[in-house]
């Protein structure tokens, strides 16, 4: 016997939808899963068996294959628990699921029937509504985040058994009771119904004391062979064997109309008959002609667990109240007219300075003046927390604050960039159309920085493994502080802590970033120590100034709402991602901006990739000073804030 269910599996951050073919064949009693499994899949045999026992249905004692198509791709995760133990129980005549072929099955069995939730709904469940699927059963933990799809009818539920009718919960119930020996109390059952459960059972109990346990022994004829003993069974063992026997009704396709077998389960006589009253059995039709009434097969039941969508305003992330400000920070003012251009135009960060200067506490409120993410960035932001498992922090909602990760310097690679035997999304990643903020920028190894060079520039990172090649995006706002010389104080003019370090151990310190990565950073913004005047100056003008969070981000909106459709065309959101002939065009310079730029490029040495980013910082400055051509102060601008390129 065949049977198909859909289930799925992640590949990068995108969903793969894979089918679950069962089949039942006669054999010794052997479950085999094919396809590339993980240990994970392979293990999930045995949460698969004791879930459908403790739901109270039986594993059938057959050969069982389950194969996970397509072959050749590799799957991992127990998001298949629930779609091969369906699959099971279908392909086996214990369950009818007619419509299976419309409905993704995600989720995670517990030995007793519980469903756990998984990571990846989101992408997983968008991948089933583009090849055409309509609904989708999930652990109800996961009901949520499989809403945020449009187009999708979502059932959430917390156990196997919710899959069912009411009534047929408590038939199986009611069976496992009376074979434990355990009542069950159901509220809709009668008082006469319980006395007679308690007049048949206690009638069951007196013919089973009347009827002593025998042994009868059988001779083999055979010199040594000592006789072979088989114990008569009881009633109540009888009782219990019959229940088992109509769990399960296999049909038979040889069987002509109306040809009847002794040993066919579909004529098993109930417990209750053979003791209660023998003369009152009934012969039970096959099971192709089973009526409606005596069906021993239990009917999937999901219209009461059909999760409600909530409003759409309701299924984002709200963002919460800025605490942190701009205003909070004295002086600096250059460097908050740096970070508006950063955050206006997506374009990478670098503060250096001494310790104490505010490095740290302005790129940390950078997110309080970043636009929120669209709807397609949204959806791509969520599905990365999605696979990465980080969905459940966020309340499963759809998020709209752009992301703000900052790894420690003792971060791996792998952590770093992505990877693992099945690789899985890095902070680069997880900081997709966000920020990703390293602070002390050289303690980080050099191997480790190194790594950043073609995500900066590509926007998306290529993770290529024997079987296959995954990608992950990482179009990313890069902020990095740094001290300018090892002791940090180069250039400070403290008067208590005077720079210590000789001009070799200033080299070697900013040896250990190299020219490439930096030639990739836009602003290279120095952060002195404010004298006592400009602490008490912008203590005073700090809102008044319009350098205060509020203010810059209301700048920010306005020049990423121009870009936005600026751009539609060619589907790009921000100045920083131009490149080749639409740089050219969407950043046209007047005479004197050229003639500055080209002048600039030779005498300063710049490489053509710095000439490029020169101009798309232009660009940013331009439109926040509302002006659709760039002119020789928008470029000086731009020139100036590169202080530590190399050329």
């Amino acid at each position: 016997m065949y049977g198909k269910q859909f289930s799925a599996c992640i590949q990068g951050i995108h969903g793969v939808l894979v089918e679950v073919e069962t089949d039942l064949s006669n054999g010794l009693p052997l479950v085999s899963i094919i396809g590339l499994p993980d240990s994970a899949i392979r293990e999930s045999v045995e949460r698969v068996r004791s879930a459908i026992k403790n739901c109270g249905f039986t594993f059938p004692a057959q050969r069982v294959t389950i194969n996970l198509a397509p072959a050749d791709l590799r799957k991992e995760g127990s998001a298949f628990d629930l779609a091969i133990a369906i699959g099971i129980l279908v392909t086996s005549d214990q369950l009818v699921f007619p419509e299976q072929e419309s409905f993704l099955l995600l989720g995670e069995l517990a030995l007793d029937g519980n469903l756990r939730p998984v990571p990846g709904v989101l992408s997983m469940v968008d991948v089933a509504r583009q090849r055409g699927l309509k609904a989708v059963i999930v652990p109800l933990e996961n009901a949520a985040e499989a809403a945020l799809v449009e187009g999708m009818d979502v059932y959430g539920i917390r156990h196997m058994r919710d899959l069912l009718h009411v009534s047929e919960q408590m038939t199986i119930a009611d069976r496992l009771a009376t074979i434990a020996g355990v009542e069950i109390s159901d509220p809709a059952t009668t008082e006469k119904e319980k006395e007679k459960k308690k007049e048949n059972r206690a009638n069951l109990n007196v013919a089973s004391m009347q009827q002593e346990e025998g042994v009868q022994k059988f001779n083999m004829h055979i010199p040594g062979q000592p006789d072979i003993q088989v114990r008569v069974l009881s009633p109540t063992d009888r009782a219990c064997v019959a229940e088992h026997s109509t769990a399960v009704q296999i049909d038979h396709p040889q069987r002509m109309e109306g040809e009847q077998f002794e040993h066919d389960p579909a004529y098993t006589k109930s417990a209750a008959e053979q003791v209660a009253n023998p003369t009152s059995v009934k012969q039970v039709h096959s099971p192709s002609k089973r009526s409606s009434g005596s069906d021993p097969r239990h009917h999937i039941q999901l219209a009461p667990h059909l999760f409600v969508r909530k409003s759409q305003a309701h299924t984002y992330a709200i963002e919460p109240t800025m605490i942190e400000d701009y205003a909070d920070v004295f002086g600096q003012q250059h460097v908050k007219r740096a970070l508006t251009i950063a955050a206006s135009g997506m374009h990478n960060i670098m503060l250096i300075g001494p310790p104490g200067t505010g490095k740290t506490m302005l790129i940390k409120r950078l997110p309080t003046i970043l636009p929120p993410l669209t709807d397609e960035e949204a959806l791509e932001v969520t599905k990365i927390l999605s696979v990465a498992g980080r969905l459940k922090d966020s309340g499963n909602m759809l998020m709209r604050k752009r992301p703000f990760r900052s790894p420690h310097h003792s971060i791996t690679a792998s952590a770093l960039i992505g990877g693992g035997a099945i690789p899985k999304p890095g902070e680069v990643s997880l900081a997709h159309q966000g920020i990703l903020f390293l602070d002390e920028f050289p303690e980080f190894p050099r191997t480790i920085l190194e790594l950043l060079r073609q995500p900066l520039e590509d926007h998306e990172i290529h993770i290529s493994r024997s079987r296959a090649v995954f990608t992950f995006p990482a179009n990313i706002l890069l902020a990095v502080s740094m001290n300018p010389c090892p002791c940090g104080f180069a250039g400070s003019r403290h008067p208590l802590h005077p720079c210590t370090c000789t001009d070799a151990k200033i080299a070697r310190y900013r040896a250990k970033i190299s020219g490439p990565l930096l030639d990739r950073i836009d602003l290279q913004i120095e952060v002195p120590r404010p004298s006592e005047r400009e602490l008490q100056a912008s203590a005073v003008a700090a809102a008044a100034d319009g350098n205060d969070s509020s203010s810059m981000r209301e700048r920010v909106l306005r020049v990423h709402k121009l870009q936005l459709e600026r751009y539609r065309a060619i589907g790009i959101h921000w100045n920083s991602q131009l490149s080749g002939k639409w740089l050219r065009q969407y950043a046209p310079l007047t005479t004197a901006a050229n003639t500055l730029l080209d002048t600039a490029f030779e005498q300063l040495g710049m490489s053509m990739r710095a000439r490029d980013r020169i101009l798309k910082l232009a660009r940013t400055i331009a439109d926040l000073e509302e002006q659709e051509q760039i002119d020789a102060v928008h470029i000086a601008e731009a020139i100036q804030y590169r202080q530590l390129d190399r050329g």
